[in-house]
């Protein structure tokens, strides 16, 4: 049974929380919600949840109203950013807590708990308090808690966000293999992190300032993303914007010249445009076009220079460490072939040519 979103909108002090959100929430499948701080995920979960209100739309699944479900009936299980588990309680308890309260028998209860405990690897800590766990084992807990629970929507509402790097990195891959295997129930993951979009997602949600910009696979939003703000989204670092033009079949953009390398987009009329370049497809080069440093972060194997050409920031992702700092004048090689272009509005008008092959010829 699909869960319906259809013009949910909510406006609080002036402000668009959510503005004609409407998406379909499929049984079987994982839907991450990408977006940054702020951009409405939180908001679209509480709704879904019923624990705020809207101020006009609908929300249906199996034909009955979800606005007019009381939250105890929406048989629904969330998952918030910051863990909550009762610390007078140990695992095995925490996890049973919301089982005993809806009355189910002894057995059962034994079962879905120590089952859910197995899915998380955490069988062997049914004893211990929450003091007694990492920040990691304490979060799935509270995973456990949800899966026991058998609900048939479940929500996480950025459940890594406050864990380190590698334990991310970690249970990102754990999480792949745990909803893989959830039968009809819809699972919706709130993130702001591009790669954790793409990794866990079947059915990536773009979502920015209460508005849901774009739907589709992983692949389709990475390779034709709708608009300019969804290409900055979707990549980390956000995708290079800067504007050009197209004058017989030439583009002249950021201090550069090109025809053949551009051929993919040589049939489009000649106009301004506003034109995206990943930040690896920008490098540093012996001659290209000039720009100034204007910032260097260094991340582990890679090095993120920031660089301003003309009016134009651009961010370079290199391998390695290299030798600039602030003020340093480098040349950037630009590849026109791996332009995306955009019109004036922001709006996609052409992908570079690998891309669009690959998108068409699934």
């Amino acid at each position: 049974m699909n869960l319906n979103a259809t013009d949910l909108s909510l406006t609080v002090d002036g402000v668009d929380h959510l503005k004609n959100v409407t998406a379909t929430f499929q049984p079987g499948r994982l839907h991450t919600v990408i977006g940054r701080t702020m951009a409405g995920k939180t908001t679209l979960l509480r709704v879904l949840a019923g624990l705020q209100k809207v101020d006009s739309g609908s929300l249906t699944r199996a034909e009955a109203d979800f606005l007019k479900t009381p939250v105890w009936r929406r048989d629904t299980a969330m998952v918030y950013q910051q863990f909550i588990n009762y610390p007078h309680l140990n695992v095995f308890h925490n996890v049973a807590f919301p089982l005993k309260r809806a009355g189910l028998p002894r057995d059962e209860i034994q079962r879905r708990v120590r089952q859910s405990l197995a899915r998380v690897g955490l069988a062997d800590f049914e004893k211990r308090k929450p003091s007694q766990l990492s920040g990691g084992q304490q979060q799935r807990v509270a995973m456990a808690r949800a899966l026991a629970r058998g609900a048939g929507v479940l929500l996480l509402d950025e459940p890594l966000a406050n864990l380190d790097y590698k334990l991310r990195e970690q249970l990102r891959d754990e999480f792949k293999t745990l909803f893989s295997d959830q039968g009809d129930t819809i699972v919706i993951y709130t993130t702001t992190e591009p790669a954790e979009a793409m990794m866990l997602g079947d059915v990536v949600l773009v979502m920015h300032e209460g508005q849901i910009l774009q739907t589709g696979t992983p692949q389709e939003v990475y390779e034709r993303p709708a608009t300019t703000t969804v290409a900055s989204i979707i990549n980390d670092p956000p995708m290079n914007i800067f504007p050009g033009r197209i004058e017989g079949g030439q583009v002249t953009a950021a201090g550069f010249q090109t025809t053949h390398d551009s051929a993919h987009l040589a049939d489009l009329p000649d106009g301004t445009y506003r034109f995206g370049l990943r930040a690896t497809d920008v490098g540093l080069a012996s001659s290209g076009v000039e720009g100034e440093v204007t910032f260097v972060e260094i991340s582990g194997s890679e090095t993120f220079v920031h660089v301003v050409v003309g009016e134009s920031p651009f961010v370079v992702q290199v391998e390695g460490i290299h030798d600039v700092t602030l003020g340093d004048l480098v040349k950037l090689r630009l590849r026109p072939d791996r332009l995306f272009a955009f019109d004036e509005s922001g709006a996609l008008v052409r992908t570079p040519s690998y891309d669009l092959a690959s998108v068409e010829g699934r």
